[in-house]
Order: structure tokens, then C-alpha cells, then sequence
């Protein structure tokens, strides 16, 4: 049974820092690429960061430069690092394992919310 567990979100302030996890379990972990999402109130999902099986990254233009993703295939976790938090980035974050011709899975999402 695949799963993926994402820990890590609550409250912080506006310029604060969070640090995401999402823990698997079930796949072969290191030949999965990895992606973090995220949904805002009223908006659609929207792709936050992805790490490739082999570590290349990518980023939204509106988390570039203060987002951060990184995985430890030892682990099978993959890690936001997010700093410089602003209001806009409050949203339920997901974490996304896609394998080609494997499928993808998602997990259950965390709450991060900025806010004073």
C-alpha cells in the first residue's frame, strides 16, 4: 500500500519559515520524481517545486528564490524548505510521487497558514 505523509505545516508569520516533509512509503522511493502542490482558498492547485529522480529541481516564479525542495532517498522523504513566508502562500500543500508508467500518488495534505 503506497502512501505519502505530509508533516510540517501550521502557522507562522509573514517573513517566517517552514519546513515541509513528506514521508513514503510502498514505492521505490528514489526513481519516483517528487512534486510539491499546493491550493489556496478558491484557487486551483497549482505546482509549487518538483525534484526529479535524479535531483534536478524546478520552481513556480512565485516561490523561486524562497522555496527550497531537497529529498534524502535514504529517508524516502522529500522536504519544502520555505522562507520569506507571505500571506499568498497560505494553502493546503500536497506531495506528489509520479513514476513514469508507475502511476502517481498523493498524500493528505498539511495546512500552512500566514498570517500576523
Amino acid at each position: 500500500q503506497v502512501q505519502l505523509v505530509e508533516s510540517g505545516g501550521g502557522l507562522v508569520q509573514p517573513g517566517g519559515s517552514l519546513r515541509l516533509s513528506c514521508a513514503a512509503s510502498g514505492i521505490i522511493f528514489s526513481i519516483y520524481d517528487m512534486y510539491w502542490y499546493r491550493q489556496g482558498p478558491g484557487k486551483q492547485r497549482e505546482l509549487v517545486a518538483l525534484i526529479t529522480s535524479v535531483s534536478r529541481t524546478r520552481y513556480a516564479a512565485s516561490v523561486k528564490d524562497r522555496f527550497t525542495i531537497s529529498r534524502d532517498n535514504a529517508k524516502n522523504t522529500v522536504y519544502l524548505e520555505m522562507n520569506s513566508l507571505e500571506p499568498e502562500d497560505t494553502a493546503v500543500y500536497y506531495c506528489n510521487a509520479f513514476g513514469s508508467r508507475l502511476g502517481h500518488y498523493w498524500g493528505q495534505g498539511t495546512q500552512v497558514t500566514v498570517s500576523s
